[in-house]
């Protein structure tokens, strides 16, 4: 069931140390309430599980606007923080045009490894029509390995929200689970798999997932939203599918019913995920695209998905929040998982 958390002054408590990832969802929410976030040009501000600001310039223009950081993956980092950028922007209508990357870099970085970097975000940028117009670049001994942390700003003309959804809408996913967690254990384990007698040839096609079938949404989302086709959209990154769904929930005010045995996860994921004891549905998922319809525009958006290239499923469905958050299985009910701490942290 969705339960009211009461918001205690934190400052006052007895500390309390944080696990790794993302914030607890009670206690970010508790945290921005705090800060000034009410402004009249201000649309769609912070809050848990909504993806980019919508700020309202003059009486037609609409910006959008997002920060990410990547700290997970090291391999291909640029590339990897262009586009979980990108995703968020699209999942709200927003077409990505102005990017600011800040990137730091660990002490005895080399000229080639900063010119990599550049390299992969510039390409990125390129590939997506983004233009990189400022950020800021430094070596400094607080990180042990190299971070990029960009915002993004594009154009939206119908907004699309987290918490658009409605009860009877019907809950879809767009791709499989934990596509970007599969690339990062491909690429970051690769040396302990290989002990593990893996082929070089499977590790390969698993690391390519950043690629095949990708980490972007733009195409999907963007689709949706310029058709009109959905009432909500989320990228689920940090907690996986699962605590993407959790998101949902929590910013729409309602409950769900998700029936797991349909969210789709390649063999390679699961096998990749369990040499190491991780949940799929809690692992890193970028690549993944959630959304919600109304029951008429269910297979209209399955289409169009399929027109581009895109496989799509029905996951679920959005309940009154009165009825609660809560998972399917073979016919049987169970607990919706939730994972504040991504499982790849176990890395």
């Amino acid at each position: 069931m969705i339960t009211e958390t009461p918001n205690p002054d934190y400052r006052s408590c007895r500390p309390v140390p944080l696990p790794t990832g993302k914030l607890p969802s009670e206690l970010l929410a508790h945290l921005l309430s705090s800060l000034p976030t009410a402004h009249p040009q201000l649309l769609l501000g912070p809050g848990v599980g909504e993806d980019a600001a919508i700020i309202k310039l003059g009486s037609e223009r609409l910006l959008a606007a997002k920060s990410d950081p990547i700290t997970f993956a090291s391999a291909e980092i640029g590339y990897y923080a262009v586009h979980v950028c990108a995703n968020d922007l699209a999942v709200c209508g927003a077409r990505p045009l102005f990017y600011l990357p800040t990137i730091l870099l660990p002490e005895k970085t080399t000229d080639t490894d900063a010119g990599q970097i550049f390299a992969q975000i510039g390409d990125t940028c390129r590939g997506l029509g983004i233009t990189v117009v400022g950020g800021h670049t430094e070596v400094t001994p607080t990180v042990k390995q190299p971070v990029v942390a960009g915002t993004l700003l594009g154009d939206v003309e119908k907004v699309v929200s987290t918490g658009g959804c409605r009860p009877g809408d019907v809950i879809l996913l767009a791709g499989s689970a934990a596509i970007e967690g599969t690339s990062i254990i491909a690429r970051e384990k690769q040396d302990t798999l290989l002990a593990q007698g893996w082929e070089a040839t499977e590790l390969n096609e698993a690391a390519n997932y950043l690629y095949k079938p990708g980490i972007s949404v733009l195409g999907p989302a963007l689709a949706a939203a310029e058709a009109d086709l959905v009432t909500a959209m989320h990228d689920p990154t940090e907690g996986g599918i699962a605590t993407g769904l959790w998101e949902i929930a929590h910013a729409s005010g309602c409950g769900l019913e998700v029936n797991l045995t349909a969210i789709p996860i390649t063999p390679l994921t699961a096998k990749l995920c369990a040499a190491f004891g991780l949940d799929p549905l809690g692992t890193i998922a970028s690549g993944g695209l959630l959304a919600t319809a109304t029951a008429e525009n269910v297979e209209p958006l399955l289409a169009l998905w399929q027109e581009a290239g895109q496989w799509g499923q029905r996951i679920g469905r959005v309940l009154p929040k009165e009825k609660g958050i809560y998972a399917t299985q073979h016919g049987k009910r169970s607990v919706l998982p939730r994972f504040d701490a991504d499982e790849i942290v176990k890395l």
